[in-house]
């Protein structure tokens, strides 16, 4: 890639082509335990701007610019109070819709406050995330419904969310997330471990359909077949990995355009994960796991990735300040990497050491890497749809009577005699029949 081209699939602030195209989806902002407390409203960064999200006391949502209108004095210090956020400067008083209710400081009987209009940006909460939407409304002033997506669909007892920082950009974050192959080498254990004592870890759960640990798959066939095929959301991505006497491991995972890509985590539990820009060189990952059989055990998936992640802000505890936690002795003994057990560590160190942004002029992809080839050229394509006033991709909206969600995911292993795609489409038919909740119907 030249360093135009790389740019322009990079930088997503105000006014950048690639800005003007993820403006056109519905963005995760927070999740919903961060407005919890007795003061719920947080300072947050999107795609370059800076924002004040809250919840009044009525428990609306509010996500509006963060310097006040007035003077331009930082609302995240506002008081919650009297229906909205007012600034400690002058009194300035804004609802969740951005309206000035207040200006105390003007004449009595003064309208000026009518005049006035801090923005605000509709937001939506559901299992756990706060989305925020940044594009254009219709001719009502109302933003698209959500995706038809299975972790919004999905009641909240079968949902847990999450979310981490990652101090590099958004999208070498999301490509690592499209790579079947490095999952045999970045991932890789020498001892495989009970699956029953790793609740909510990926690749330590068995495939569907088989005993066989995941860490064993990964281990011992490192060489997949990849199928890269266009579907509804963006990119289906097929693995196939040959086993010893004639069995198939299928491992089926999405691009979800824009910058998400959903994946199993287990036989019956999905992760849905964006990758959204803070600036150019920072973002947050935000996941929602979704369970198709019990209610989510979300205590402990909490705990298990705050042994990773410092509050308030969803920190990690390692990074480039000490190594991501490069130990030898691990490297040698335990794990391929030396970063530790946790997938998340293992990720961030191969995202976060090619640079805060990428230099791909210097990269070499291969034919493992073909499904970021084929989603770089969709981005591009989509980019330039958005130049030329087009629509670009999107799901159906949720609710909508013809509107499936998804998309599928499988984890198993196809027995010998019948083909990778047929076992698929039956065990993800099997899985969603057999759900707990009502789960919308597929067109596979």
């Amino acid at each position: 890639m030249t360093p135009e081209q790389n740019k322009f699939i990079t930088l997503s602030g105000p006014a950048t082509p690639l800005g003007d195209l993820l403006r056109q989806y519905w963005q995760p902002v927070a999740i919903s335990e961060e407005l919890q407390g007795e003061r719920p409203l947080k300072a947050i960064k999107v795609l370059g701007q800076d924002l004040v999200l809250f919840r009044d006391e009525d428990g609306r949502l509010g996500l509006i610019d963060r310097d006040c209108p007035h003077r331009g004095a930082d609302l995240a210090f506002g008081r919650l109070e009297d229906g909205g956020v007012r600034c400690p400067f002058h009194g300035w008083l804004f609802d969740v819709n951005g309206a000035c209710l207040e200006t105390p400081a003007e004449p009595k009987g003064s309208s000026f406050c009518k005049r006035i209009k801090q923005r605000a940006y509709p937001v939506r909460e559901v299992g756990g995330t706060i989305f925020g939407w940044f594009g254009p409304l219709d001719a009502d002033g109302q933003a698209p419904a959500l995706p038809a997506l299975d972790c919004l669909a999905a009641p909240d007892s079968h949902v847990f969310s999450f979310k981490g920082y990652l101090d590099c950009n958004w999208l070498q974050a999301l490509e690592v997330g499209m790579d079947p192959a490095h999952a045999s080498f970045l991932h890789r254990y020498f001892e495989d471990a009970e699956a029953d004592a790793n609740y909510g870890k990926q690749f330590r759960a068995h495939s569907t359909d088989s005993d066989l640990p995941m860490t064993k798959v990964l281990r011992e066939y490192d060489c997949p077949d990849i199928a890269v095929t266009p579907s509804d959301c963006g990119l289906r991505i097929t693995t196939l990995r040959h086993l010893d006497g004639g069995d198939t491991h299928v491992r089926v995972t999405n691009v979800l355009f824009p910058q998400a890509f959903v994946i199993p985590l287990s036989s019956t539990m999905t992760i849905t994960q964006w990758h959204v820009p803070i600036d150019d060189e920072s973002c947050y990952w935000y996941a929602m796991f979704t369970s198709f059989a019990e209610p989510v055990d979300k205590p402990l998936m909490r705990e298990q990735r705050l042994q990773l992640y410092t509050l308030p802000d969803y920190m990690p505890r390692v990074g480039r300040h000490n190594n991501w936690g490069f130990d030898v002795a691990e490297q040698k003994t335990r794990t391929f990497t030396g970063m530790g057990e946790d997938i998340n560590v293992h990720d961030q160190w191969a995202v976060e050491s090619q640079g805060r942004i990428q230099d791909r002029t210097r990269e070499h992809l291969g034919t493992s890497d073909k499904a970021i080839v084929a989603y770089r050229v969709m981005l591009i394509n989509q980019i330039k749809k958005v130049q030329k006033g087009e629509t670009p991709l999107a799901l159906p909206p949720l609710g909508e009577s013809n509107a499936g969600a998804g998309p599928a995911t499988i984890d198993g292993v196809a027995p010998g005699g019948t083909t990778p795609e047929a076992y698929w489409r039956d065990a993800v038919e099997r899985l969603r029949a057999e759900a707990t909740w009502t789960v919308p119907a597929l067109a596979l």
